[in-house]
């Protein structure tokens, strides 16, 4: 088991948001957590990615390490491309130019490694926060809204690569407000079910 989560609830503001969550992800599954706008999703997510303790009942053990993503891209703009990837205090550590070069043509953006972010449009700086996935190692990836602000072929590549990851063993918990893109590969975890 990567991450088992028992009887959680969570409170935000003091209101409760959600209550008796159950939830057991194994190696090699992929979850898309769904439900309305305010519902708690991202409350969720950061519940499971342990950034958040106060105001949350139950128990969440997570046995892996973790990538997590949030909604806002945690990128600085007075830093480049390289920069933003090679210093995010996201745990992935120093990494070589080479790689993150690598990472950064995965994802559409050869070339543009040494652009300040503020020079980038918003869809190439959500790109440059995703080519993260490229660069991680951790074996359960927490995605916030990752299809938000992305083309239709930045879309394409993020499925491959989320397909890819679950296929090797990783684990993907990801939140969207769109339709599923994967299938019956898919668990849907519908917050409506917890909703207080």
């Amino acid at each position: 088991m990567v991450l088992a989560v028992r009887n959680v609830s969570v409170e935000r503001g003091y209101r409760r948001l959600l209550s008796g969550i159950n939830l057991d992800i194994a190696p090699g599954e992929l979850w898309q957590i769904v439900g309305a706008n305010g519902a708690g999703k991202t409350s969720l997510l950061r519940v499971l990615a342990g950034l958040v303790a106060i105001g949350v009942e139950g128990t969440v053990d997570c046995r892996v390490p973790t990538l997590y993503q949030g909604h806002a891209l945690a990128l600085k703009p007075l830093l480049t491309a390289q920069e933003n990837l090679r210093y995010h205090p996201s745990g992935l550590g120093h990494l070589d130019p080479e790689r993150i070069s690598h990472a950064l043509a995965a994802v559409g953006l050869a070339g543009y490694e040494a652009h300040y972010l503020n020079q980038l449009s918003a869809g190439q700086q959500r790109r440059v926060g995703l080519a993260r996935l490229w660069l991680s190692d951790q074996p359960l990836w927490l995605l916030d809204e990752p299809f938000t602000a992305i083309d239709v072929k930045g879309a394409a590549l993020l499925e491959v690569k989320i397909s890819e990851h679950v296929a090797k063993g990783g684990s993907v918990i990801f939140t969207s407000h769109q339709e599923s893109r994967f299938g019956t590969q898919v668990n849907v975890l519908d917050l409506a079910k917890y909703v207080v």
